[in-house]
């Protein structure tokens, strides 16, 4: 199983070097974004088993505090990415602690409460510009000699990050801490019982899950060289949900699937305006009726099935060798 993972990431990685050449890089760089932007949401629900409504809070401030930092502070790309994963990181932590003494719909209202707060900061306060947002952020040089302002150094810089997020989160997921994770959203008194802190767990999940949030939307202010309040607003926060249910919950590759597929239908859907929503939310409909886990989480069931009767067979197959070969050597007496 390692090695089959071993080869599709390789298989992966090649594609995403060449699709530039391929594809329109501006397109690719947004499918990135979003991809680690929901699979830093998911580490949170499908492994922490925590819906949270207000993840937009961490992506929006990131991308604020980047572009302030960049544009006024004349930070460089790297130092702005990182200013934007701190503060979306004590963002986290600050909300974290408070929102983990609650659970379940009332964790996820807690949560949308206090992203409303940022989204109501950010439209009010002096530095992020209002409802025009802080506009033509440079792009600036990485390190000091890579030129951002080409879309072709910028793509590999935003996939270099996607790969470093995405690698961070999967090690996460599969360490001895993934694995108590796990064991917290399956039976969360079994895991207090056998002495887990569990509401520490909770809350490193969740200051993780921000920072990661931040860096998708400190590259996303790198691509379009913008930060403004549709990164903050509720809908951000139901379309993380969104791509990530799509895609497969508590699933590798099914965050980035469901991102690569809302991106891709809100891009060549655009021209029907407004009725993108309704587009989505029917194909939402057919896809949680169709696929109950999820597009790859469907998949990989499915898979395990044909595996498993597979399987079955084969030990059918040498049972029913092994009752003939021992007939054949012991032969029925005559009486």
């Amino acid at each position: 199983m390692e090695r089959n993972h071993l080869i599709l990431a390789v298989v992966a990685v090649v594609a995403l070097l060449i699709a530039p050449h391929l594809l329109y890089s501006v397109f690719l760089m947004k499918v990135l974004c979003f991809a680690l932007f929901a699979c830093a949401f998911n580490l949170l629900l499908g492994y922490g088993g925590l819906l949270s409504f207000g993840h937009a809070a961490y992506f929006g401030s990131a991308s604020y505090v980047t572009a302030h930092t960049m544009k006024v502070w004349g930070f460089t790309p790297e130092l702005g990415i990182i200013a934007g994963m701190l503060a979306a990181a004590l963002l986290g932590l600050v909300f974290g602690w408070l929102a983990i003494r609650r659970a379940g719909i009332y964790f996820a209202m807690v949560t949308l409460a206090f992203a409303q707060m940022v989204y109501f900061y950010a439209l009010q306060a002096p530095f992020t510009g209002g409802e025009d947002g802080i506009q033509a952020v440079p792009r600036g040089e990485l390190f000091g000699f890579i030129d951002l302002r080409d879309d072709i150094s910028l793509y590999y810089f935003v996939l270099a990050l996607f790969l470093i997020g995405f690698f961070v989160l999967y090690r996460t997921v599969y360490s001895p801490f993934g694995q108590v994770l796990k064991a917290i959203r399956e039976n969360e008194p079994r895991a207090i019982s056998l002495g887990y802190r569990t509401n520490h767990f909770k809350l490193a999940t969740f200051v993780l899950s921000a920072t990661f949030s931040g860096m998708a939307g400190a590259a996303t202010v790198l691509v379009f060289q913008l930060a403004s309040l549709t990164y903050v607003e509720w809908q951000m926060s139901g379309e993380v949900v969104l791509m990530t249910l799509l895609g497969g919950m508590g699933t590798v590759l099914g965050p980035v699937v469901g991102a690569a597929l809302v991106v891709t239908l809100q891009t060549y859907l655009a021209p029907f305006g407004a009725w993108v929503t309704i587009i989505l939310g029917v194909i939402f409909v057919i896809c949680v009726l169709l696929f109950r886990r999820g597009i790859v989480g469907e998949a990989l069931a499915r898979f395990a099935f044909l595996k498993n009767d597979k399987a079955q067979l084969q030990r059918s197959d040498v049972a029913e060798a092994t009752v003939t070969k021992e007939a054949a050597h012991d032969p029925v007496k005559p009486l």
